[in-house]
């Protein structure tokens, strides 16, 4: 029998399917996916391929068919913990919300696999997209595992920058076929050299980088922050408004989102120059706003923009892209801009619905004011220096 490498994946989403499941399937590996929708788990076993749909801009699609994969539901923990002990790598694609949930059968295995295949390490990607993931991860997994366990030896925690774009699929779509997925060309795996306690993967567009924290920061503070200033303000321009590339055909529209981007490359580069070159920043600019007005993709407005307990967050696109510019002492002016747009977000899904949560933000909080919004949502403090420059910057506005 010929040996097949297998990896873990945690997550059959949007993410799950369309980037890192298919990275590791095209590179040869089978691919077992971890996930509590029992409709899906089912299909996937059943048909053990799907079809990833390449959308490019006015240009035929392209179908790949992702194959050498298989499926586990979620809930049941032995079989999770029995594909943990014997897999050569795992990644994880859950969401911030879900990561919390999966701690306790990751760390159950880590812990039958040590039992059972004594010192064999084992990497670990975070396809989360969102700050110091690794760090939180370590301290939730330690906390659950024997003291005695050697965990620095036999666990690589390997953040990443996770920058393809993946629309929702619409129910006639999904009512099509339950598992085909739609994505942008955009293929690169960008992860953390330094996270990796085996070799590097033979992994087709992964690209190991030595300060992964810069390239997270980048996405967060360039991808995301344009991405939901298109759908801020294109949502204050008109709330009927469906799709992120009409917003950037507007120029009054395209040029604040550019705008806000470069403020925002230029606080990254004072923070990163050895990492973060400032023209290169601007190519991944245009580049981003050339990817954004993909027709194909048909990626809403609702979609981007939706979420703002976690985007407001101080560790977000939004306000952490200030916080950053005010530490590095530069301009963030229309990124301010962006933040005004974004508290009067209430755009609706295909069925007329709010996001569940944004609705609550607007019958909670939005009637409290902006000093209240700052405090418990943006989670700003008072008594830090660049926190406390930031919130007055934005009171100055006080356009709620």
């Amino acid at each position: 029998m010929i040996y097949k490498k297998k990896m873990v994946q945690f997550g059959a989403g949007n993410i799950g399917r369309s980037f890192i499941g298919q990275l590791f399937s095209r590179s040869g590996y089978e691919v077992v996916f971890i996930d509590i929708n029992k409709e899906l788990v089912k299909e996937l076993n059943k048909k053990r391929a799907y079809k990833l749909v390449i959308k490019r801009n006015e240009l035929p699609d392209e179908i790949i068919l992702i194959e050498n994969i298989r499926a586990i539901n979620g809930y049941d923990k032995e079989a999770v913990i029995r594909e943990i002990v014997d897999t050569d790598i795992l990644a994880t694609a859950v969401g911030k919300n879900a990561l919390p949930q999966i701690v306790p059968v990751i760390a159950q295995g880590l812990q039958w696999r040590d039992e059972k295949r004594r010192k064999n390490p084992l990497d670990i990607i975070i396809a989360e997209n969102f700050r110091n993931v690794a760090d939180y991860l370590r301290k939730e997994l330690k906390s659950l595992l024997p003291l005695e366990y050697p965990f620095d030896e036999l666990v690589g925690l390997i953040e990443s920058s996770i920058g393809k774009m993946v629309p929702l699929m619409k129910e006639e779509d999904k009512k099509k076929d339950l598992l085909w997925i739609f994505a942008e060309p955009y293929n690169t795996l960008i992860v953390d050299k330094k996270g990796f306690k085996t070799p590097l993967p033979h992994l087709r567009d992964l690209r190991a980088v030595e300060n992964i924290k810069a390239y997270v920061d980048r996405k967060l503070f360039i991808h995301n922050l344009g991405h939901s200033a298109a759908a801020y303000l294109g949502y204050q321009y008109d709330s009927k408004m469906t799709y992120i590339y009409e917003a950037l055909e507007l120029p009054e529209i395209y040029k604040i989102v550019r705008e806000g981007m470069k403020q925002s490359a230029v606080a990254l580069n004072e923070a990163y120059p050895k990492d973060l070159a400032l023209q290169d920043l601007q190519n991944h600019i245009d580049d981003l706003l050339f990817r954004f007005q993909n027709k194909s993709l048909r990626d809403t407005i609702f979609r981007v923009g939706r979420d703002l307990y976690r985007k407001l967050d101080k560790n977000e696109r939004l306000v952490g892209s200030m916080l950053l510019a005010q530490k590095q002492n530069v301009p963030y002016h229309k990124i301010k801009k962006v933040f005004y747009a974004a508290l009067n977000f209430k755009a609706k899904d295909q069925k007329g619905e709010m996001y569940p949560l944004d609705k609550i933000f607007f019958q909670r909080e939005y009637p409290r004011g902006l000093k209240h919004i700052l405090k418990n949502v943006c989670h700003l403090s008072s008594h830090q220096d660049e926190e406390a420059k930031v919130r007055e910057e934005i009171e100055k506005g006080n356009l709620i």
